[in-house]
Parts: structure tokens; C-alpha cells; sequence
């Protein structure tokens, strides 16, 4: 892997080393600078888990993606930087509080070396913490306007994130099962690209952080958050969706 066109790719000009600085420096710039999108779903575009597509994708055409891929090109740069990552299976709560199915997404287990306490990374769940998470602290982790924490069950974990108007929401569950990736996960990545039951096929999103809140194009809206207050209004022609898509995310179709 090319680290250096990978930290071009997200804008990350610092020294990188296999420290706790790195670790949440790589992630924030990851999380400003690589959407996470569907758009390959919505137009038909099957999507390929091996490191040369995901590379392509990422990097040389300089687009997202949902888990699978961001959070693969992910774990490949925190290994060659020297970081010691473990695949993760989690599963997404919906909004009745059931959970999805296994391989429902992917997110990383870290390990500095010489620390003690490790960390969850997670580039690709979108509107979510833009650092990684502490498994040494089981109280809230403040971001910004936000906050999130760490439930430990008898099982695994939760992930919980605090909103702008104080309620706790949960989002995924996990446990700490060693995955291999990508085998482990092309079933639940198919079934992503191709089933009425996955949200990635009933609808459009493109979305990234900015430094002040997120910037998202969703079903034919326009979505901006600063500071805490949200606004949309809808997209008036295709025209404008792709005028939106430059100039917001980078990317041309």
C-alpha cells in the first residue's frame, strides 16, 4: 500500500506513527474527507471487497462507500503504519431496536502498540464518532456537541451516541470474535447491494463530517448541520444533484 497517496487522499500532512495521536488524527481526516455513500448500489455497480478495488475506488477515483469498503482500505493503512487491528462483526440496531443480520457491519479493533487500552476504529457507519473510541472508558466520550460510550454485555458491546438534544441512541452491537476479511463479510455485502430489506437499496445517501457538523445529499435533499441545527430542502433537477455532488463531495459519475 501507498500510505502517502492514501494520506493525500484525506488531506492528513502530520507524522504517522502507531500512537493514540495517529489513530484519532487518521480517523477525523478520513471522516472529513472520504464520503460514505451508496451510490454503486443505487446505479447497479457491484461492489468488489479486494484491496486493488477498494483502492481504486478510494483513492484513485476518489470516491466512499458504506462499511465494508471504507473501513477495509482502512484497516489496511492502520496495519502498514504498525497499528494491530482486528475485523469486527457488528449488527445495526434499527429504529424498532431489532438488530440486523450477522456481517451487518464492519468496524475495527485497535491495538497501539506498548498501550493497554484499545480502541474502537469506525470510518464507514456515517453520521457517527468522528474519533475512535476508548474501551478503557465506560463513561461518555464528549465529541464536540455529542457524546458516545461503550456498553459492556455479557455478550459483547454496545455503541451508544449521545444526540444534539441529549437523548441516547443505540447503534450497533458487537463482539470481539477475530473476522477474516473480506470472506467473512462478501455474503452480508451482497445481501446489502441486492435485497428489499437492506436500506442501501431503498434509498440514496452520499454524506460526510465537516468540522462544524455534516453535509449530506439523501433521497433527493440537500442536508446541512452546523453546530447542532440542521437544515434541508430538496434537489430541483439531476443537474443540481450533480452540481451538488462536485461541489460538496468531490465526485463525478
Amino acid at each position: 500500500m501507498d500510505i502517502s497517496a492514501y494520506l493525500a487522499r484525506i488531506d492528513y500532512t502530520r507524522l504517522v506513527k502507531p500512537d493514540v495521536q495517529t489513530l484519532c488524527g487518521l480517523q477525523f481526516a478520513h471522516m472529513l474527507h472520504v464520503p460514505f455513500e451508496n451510490l454503486d448500489v443505487r446505479l447497479k455497480r457491484p461492489i468488489r471487497l479486494s484491496e486493488r478495488a477498494l483502492w481504486n475506488k478510494i483513492v484513485i477515483q476518489k470516491r466512499g462507500g458504506f462499511c465494508y469498503e471504507l473501513n477495509g482500505l482502512f484497516a489496511g493503512l492502520l496495519n502498514e503504519i504498525g497499528f494491530d487491528v482486528t475485523y469486527l462483526n457488528a449488527r445495526v440496531y434499527n429504529r424498532e431496536g431489532e438488530l440486523g443480520i450477522d456481517y451487518d457491519h464492519l468496524a475495527l479493533f485497535v491495538k497501539i502498540p506498548g498501550q493497554s487500552a484499545p480502541w474502537l476504529a469506525d470510518v464507514g457507519f456515517g453520521d457517527s464518532f468522528n474519533k475512535p473510541l476508548n474501551f478503557d472508558e465506560f463513561g461518555e466520550q464528549v465529541q464536540g456537541l455529542r457524546a458516545y460510550r461503550l456498553e459492556e454485555t455479557p455478550s459483547g458491546y454496545i455503541t451508544w451516541q449521545k444526540n444534539y438534544d441529549g437523548s441516547w441512541e443505540r447503534q450497533y452491537f458487537f463482539d470481539l470474535q477475530p473476522q477474516n476479511f473480506p470472506a467473512d463479510y462478501e455474503a452480508a455485502c451482497l445481501y446489502h447491494q441486492t435485497s428489499p430489506e437492506s436500506s442501501f437499496t431503498r434509498g440514496s445517501i452520499i454524506s460526510r463530517s465537516t468540522r462544524d457538523g455534516r453535509v449530506s445529499l439523501e433521497d433527493g435533499r440537500l442536508i446541512l448541520t452546523t453546530n447542532g441545527l440542521r437544515e434541508e430542502r430538496p434537489i430541483a433537477s439531476n443537474e443540481e444533484y450533480d452540481a451538488l455532488l462536485k461541489e460538496c463531495f468531490g465526485v463525478l459519475l
